[in-house]
């Protein structure tokens, strides 16, 4: 692995406008595109909750989805080397924002994966596994909230 600083560069274009810019605060859309490199764009907006596209990603529902996926990856990373084969995941992950007159903030994310490994492997190194993932997620490791993981481990029929 790559040690030392990593940069990432995004482009977040507004395409909200209306025709009178920000001429009120129910006169403009929040609609954007967030681009980066060759990827292919996500379509953003903000919350439906303050006046948002819901078929469109949150910057919410964006934190979430990476807290999440970091997590996946150095479970799946972890598990690899450990030898043991996860054949399924799928995490239904929430996380909880308290907003406020003043401000809101995110007060916790909870992953619930769902890891179904091979027959016969190890149930107790894969529910340990998810606390060692936890430790070095990189996302999670940079949040000034909890996020809690409640792992759910099945084994294939075989």
């Amino acid at each position: 692995m790559a040690h030392g600083e990593h940069k990432y560069q995004v482009a977040v274009q507004w395409t909200g406008n209306r025709g009178s810019g920000t001429s009120g605060y129910r006169d403009y859309g929040r609609e954007h595109v967030i681009s980066s490199g060759g990827k292919p764009d996500i379509a953003g907006s903000s919350d439906p909750a303050f006046l948002g596209d819901p078929a469109r990603w949150s910057p919410e529902d964006l934190l979430v989805a990476s807290v999440s996926a970091c997590h996946k990856l150095w479970y799946l990373h972890l598990c690899a080397d450990a030898g043991l084969i996860v054949l399924d995941y799928r995490d239904d992950a929430e996380g909880t924002m308290l907003d406020t007159a003043q401000q809101g903030r995110f007060s916790e994310i909870v992953l619930r994966p769902r890891v179904v490994i091979r027959a016969g492997g190890d149930v107790e190194l894969a529910a340990h596994l998810h606390h060692v993932a936890h430790e070095k997620c990189f996302i999670a490791n940079s949040v000034n909230f909890p996020v809690l993981c409640e792992p759910q481990i099945e084994t294939a029929a075989g």
